[in-house]
């Protein structure tokens, strides 16, 4: 029988807040000795009385604000009841059926290709401590216990591992674009559980759903929705019958392992949380937040496409990241409207690649947009070559120095002097007879051979096109035939 995958994503983000969601306790639990960031509240200590953060609900309103969503006007917290040995007070303080915010949803795809994914819900809870396991045993952290945690929920509408990991890319973005959170996977402040089914294809009909956890990079999300959606298969086509539970992603081995059974919603026994009261979240209220609401990275994409004439493809890297795209605009503040395409190659190209390699944020590195559009005007200017200005963004890049000087100090400056550009390729000519004779014998690459030695010969720094000009000249005019 032919299967269809459908996927329902769980993402939790930690908010970037100073103080935990219901004390005063630090959330630096990163750079924290264990349970040092720790109060009788988020230890669970009896007697203690949570408080609301403020801040943390006003990220939950604009991000769901940013994702279409409606804001319930009356909201309250719950008490979700499980005994995990991360979780200090036997239960969690979350949200149920009265979430902050529902009924939004999430495009991706392209522009021609565009899907809308419907979000179920986002809502507020309190993260759990982080457990470090040992050679037959495990430690507890408290540090981490406490910190705001967002809860944004899909619709079981994804299709495919591939829509997965775009719906995640997307909301990343959207969530470093509202400043709301890290989103450091590594560090877990963006984790996601994915809850996936089969179902024969064309049928509405599910059958049962599976729970996959531990996938700490968009990436491993892609491969274990992939190994999860065969496994499922194989297990029907072998006769076997498939059991709602959780699993765990394991990266290393490219496989998902049962971890228990899947608790059902009744058998967290959700009732409203009596140290709390309702939390109302009135008109006035939600109108201050929506005023908050930064151009959103589609809607930056789609004018910077408008604006300066880049392709959807370039623009859309550009405005992956909030960080990139203000850093483009920066350059174009300092530069002609015109130079948008040439902005972008360098950012997109040389650029990206060295931020790749050495783990840098564009907001850490030593090159401001001043520089680099000092770098780019020297090479219209002429005084650099493009061989050259390659050289002098490295070492830009790595020694902060402006371009101006290092092509000073390396003596990096075009030669644009046909007497010495002459000499040059006439060493070049008499040191490269076979490819002399190759070139008058109409072997095209060869004056490009020839063409590279008088480059390599001059650092880079000959002006390319009186190099060919002369070249032509001193191998006796065009090429025959």
């Amino acid at each position: 029988m032919d299967y269809e995958t459908v996927i329902g994503l769980e993402v939790h983000a930690q908010l970037l807040t100073r103080s935990k969601m219901f004390c005063s306790c630090s959330t630096d639990y990163i750079n924290a000795q264990p349970n040092t960031h720790v109060c009788p509240i988020c230890l669970g200590m009896p007697g203690t009385l949570p408080v609301i953060n403020k801040k943390a609900v006003e990220y939950t309103m604009l991000t769901a604000l940013a994702l279409n969503c409606t804001i319930n006007e009356s909201t309250k917290f719950d008490r979700k009841n499980y005994s995990y040995p991360d979780l200090m007070k036997g239960y969690q303080i979350s949200q149920y059926d009265a979430p902050i915010g529902k009924k939004g949803y999430l495009n991706i795809g392209n522009n021609g290709n565009k899907k809308k994914i419907n979000i179920t819900r986002i809502h507020l809870e309190e993260d759990v401590a982080k457990l470090w396991h040992k050679e037959g045993y495990s430690l507890v952290d408290v540090n981490r216990s406490g910190v705001p945690l967002m809860e944004i929920v899909s619709e079981p509408e994804i299709s495919s591992p591939e829509e997965a990991r775009d719906y995640l890319v997307m909301l990343h973005s959207i969530l470093r674009y509202l400043e709301v959170s890290t989103c450091n996977m590594e560090e877990g402040s963006f984790r996601c559980d994915a809850n996936l089914s089969i179902r024969p294809k064309g049928s509405k009909d599910l059958l049962t759903k599976v729970e996959v956890k531990n996938m700490n990079s968009f990436k491993a999300v892609y491969r274990a929705m992939k190994h999860e959606s065969k496994r499922q298969k194989a297990v029907l086509e072998d006769g076997g019958k498939l059991v709602q539970e959780t699993r765990g992603w394991i990266d290393e081995k490219g496989v998902t392992v049962s971890q228990r059974s899947k608790e059902y919603a009744s058998d967290y026994r959700y009732f409203p949380e009596p140290d709390l009261p309702p939390l109302l979240l009135d008109k006035t209220w939600i109108e201050e937040i929506r005023a908050k609401l930064p151009e959103l990275p589609e809607t930056r994409k789609n004018r910077f496409t408008a604006q300066y004439g880049l392709s959807p493809y370039d623009a859309g890297i550009l405005t992956s990241s909030k960080a990139l795209a203000s850093y483009f605009e920066n350059c174009l503040e300092l530069m002609d409207k015109g130079k948008a395409k040439l902005i972008s190659n360098w950012l997109i190209g040389d650029f990206s690649r060295l931020l790749n390699m050495t783990n840098t944020s564009i907001e850490t590195t030593n090159i401001s947009p001043a520089y680099l559009v000092e770098m780019l005007n020297l090479i219209d200017k002429g005084v650099i070559s493009g061989p050259v200005s390659k050289m002098v963004f490295e070492e830009m890049f790595y020694s902060g120095k402006r371009a101006s000087t290092i092509v000073a100090e390396k003596e990096l400056s075009q030669i644009s002097d046909n007497t010495k550009i002459r000499d040059a390729v006439k060493k070049v000519i008499a040191h490269n007879a076979k490819a002399v004779t190759d070139y008058k014998a109409g072997k095209q690459q060869a004056l490009t051979f020839i063409t590279g030695q008088v480059m390599r010969s001059t650092r880079g720094r000959a002006n390319p096109t009186l190099v060919n000009e002369i070249l032509v000249q001193e191998l006796g005019g065009k090429q025959v035939a």
